[in-house]
């Protein structure tokens, strides 16, 4: 293979990696824990947390809640981080954790 056509092919995979990179960007994740629904962006920024407590709700529950918010976190940046290896494992070949 030539340098010419080894260039255009690196060209042409940079411009498909930025795509599947814009895709999860605009893709939205959302994770629930109880009574806590935490959504957030491909860019892995909070979107909107909604918190729907039952009857039996007290005050004295906030550390569990504070819990329930960080997991739920915690899933949808998981999904993200999944999706970002579907979608872009390709281009690094296999190798996790480059994004």
């Amino acid at each position: 293979m030539n340098m010419q056509a080894m260039m255009k092919q690196a060209q042409k995979l940079q411009k498909d990696l930025l795509k599947a990179q814009e895709e999860i960007e605009k893709k939205e994740f959302t994770a629930e824990n109880g009574f806590v629904k935490v959504t957030l962006n491909g860019k892995k920024e909070v979107l909107d947390i909604k918190i729907t407590p039952d009857e039996g709700f007290e005050i004295e529950d906030i550390e569990v809640l504070q819990d329930m918010i960080m997991i739920a976190i915690n899933d949808a940046i998981k999904q993200i981080k999944k999706e970002e290896e579907a979608k872009l494992g390709k281009f690094t070949g296999g190798m996790p954790g480059l994004f």
